[in-house]
């Protein structure tokens, strides 16, 4: 119950940093592209680094407290402010134990599958609604 609940947290805390944050660059920036996302999702993708390798080589937190700092944090938070994040660390952990094939695939197929998906998702309530 403990997890969910950090994850919740976590997660609300980081989607309202998104929101916030992409409002916030959008009305310097312009609509013309979307800079906001694009900047979170490189920051997520930074703060997901550094995070990980920070829990992988402290052993200042003993396990419990460290892993409910990991699903506040990566799970909860970043989760929540971008799931790119998640999507480049799980690809990193897959090129960083040697499985390049499987990295690349993971890579390819979760660009262009979700591409498909939000396709046909889109397609379909524009035909059927």
């Amino acid at each position: 119950m403990v997890t969910i609940l950090l994850v919740g947290v976590g997660g609300a805390f980081g989607s309202i940093a998104r929101f916030s944050l992409a409002f916030w660059i959008t009305k310097l920036m312009g609509k013309a592209f979307p800079y906001g996302i694009l900047l979170i999702n490189i920051l997520g993708c930074l703060l997901i680094g550094i995070l990980a390798a920070y829990f992988q080589k402290t052993k200042l937190f003993d396990h419990i407290i460290s892993l409910h700092l990991r699903n506040l944090l990566i799970t909860g938070f970043l989760g929540g402010f971008t799931t790119f994040s998640s999507f480049s660390l799980d690809a990193l952990m897959l090129f960083e134990k040697g499985f390049w094939l499987k990295a690349l695939s993971y890579i390819i197929l979760s660009v262009v599958v979700s591409m498909i998906a939000v396709t046909l998702g889109f397609l379909w309530v524009k035909r059927y609604y």
